[in-house]
This record gives structure tokens, sequence and C-alpha cells, in this order.
């Protein structure tokens, strides 16, 4: 017997055709689908599309905390976490240059909408940007920890939105090169 409820596998359903298709673009249909239920025993887990989307957030939320913990926990300096950061640009990059970055998509898309929960799907880049800038402050940078968070952020968004736009995987690769050299003149001499 599998460990995953009913209602997580639509929720784990609907995160990835969220993703690909588009919040807007993904019907009840199309979750049901996928999770391979009838659309009467979803609406016994879920009454709108934006209870679906409010739970895809809260794993979203979840998975992204547990990642940064595990980031803190296997990255020996505040430099080894911040490449772990870097390098999920390539290690996702198949993903990344199909549909893009899965929270900024979400997040662009949400706000095009002008949809309620824009500002929860916001709270995901809050927790990359003050996880950030707690690595460059332990880097010995704590005037411009929080500015050099957001450009590693808007620089992680504009490669995952050229990679995609340009369906360029080695694009990904050169970049985040050229963001671990980056990150070298700041590490250089840190503890």
């Amino acid at each position: 017997m599998s460990n995953v409820s009913k209602r997580d596998e639509i929720i784990e359903a609907a995160d990835q055709l969220f993703y690909q298709q588009g919040f807007e673009h993904t019907s009840f249909a199309h979750i049901a689908e996928q999770v391979k239920i009838s659309r009467g025993n979803f609406y016994y887990h879920f009454k709108s599309k934006d209870e679906i989307l409010a739970a895809v957030i809260n794993l979203r939320l979840a998975n992204t905390q547990s990642m940064l913990e595990q980031w803190v926990n296997e990255g020996e300096t505040p430099g080894d976490r911040i490449r772990s950061f870097i390098n999920i640009l390539i290690m996702n990059r198949a993903k990344i240059k199909r549909f893009g970055c899965p929270v900024g998509t979400l997040t662009m898309e949400l706000s095009k909408l002008n949809h309620a929960a824009q500002e929860d799907a916001s709270k995901l880049f809050s927790l990359f940007r003050v996880w950030l800038k707690g690595q460059f402050k332990q880097l010995g940078h704590p005037k411009e920890a929080d500015d050099l968070a957001m450009h590693l952020l808007a620089r992680s968004q504009g490669i995952a939105t050229l990679a995609s736009a340009f369906n360029d995987e080695k694009f990904i690769k050169l970049e985040v090169k050229n963001l671990n050299l980056w990150l070298q003149q700041y590490t250089a001499g840190a503890t």
C-alpha cells in the first residue's frame, strides 16, 4: 500500500501540470486524468482550482525549505551552499530549457492574471532571497548581502528565461560556469 494519499497525488500531478502547461491552461479534467480518478472523486478532495493552487504553492514552499536545509547540512561553507543554488540550473537544465523556472513561471503567470495567490507564490522567491542573504552574510558581506542575493536571483531567472526562449542547454552551462566564477570573488579569503 502506498504512503501517498490520493490528495497528495492530486497535488503532485497539479504541480507538474501547472509547471508544464501553466495554471490557466490546466483544468480539473487534466489533473483527474493524470491521477486516474473521476471528476466526482476529484471534487471530494478539492472544491476549486484555487484550492489546488494553494496546495501546490504550499508543497513547493515545503520542498524548497527542505532543499535549503539539505544544502546547509551538506555544504561545508557558505560558498559551497551558494554553489548548490547556482548548480540547480545544471541539475534541472532539461526541464528549464523546456518549461522555464517553476517558481518564475508560476509567479509571472499569476501576476498577469492578477490572481490573489500571486503574493503567496512570491514567497518562494522570498525563501531563496532570505537564505542567499544569510549565506552572503556568513561569507563576510553583511552590508551587500541582500544586493548579492537579489543579483543572483535575478541572474538565475534571466538564465532560465533565455534558455527556455532559445531552447539552449549550452547557454545554461556557460552561464552557470560564469556564475561560479562570479561567486569566487566573494568567497576568496572567506573561511
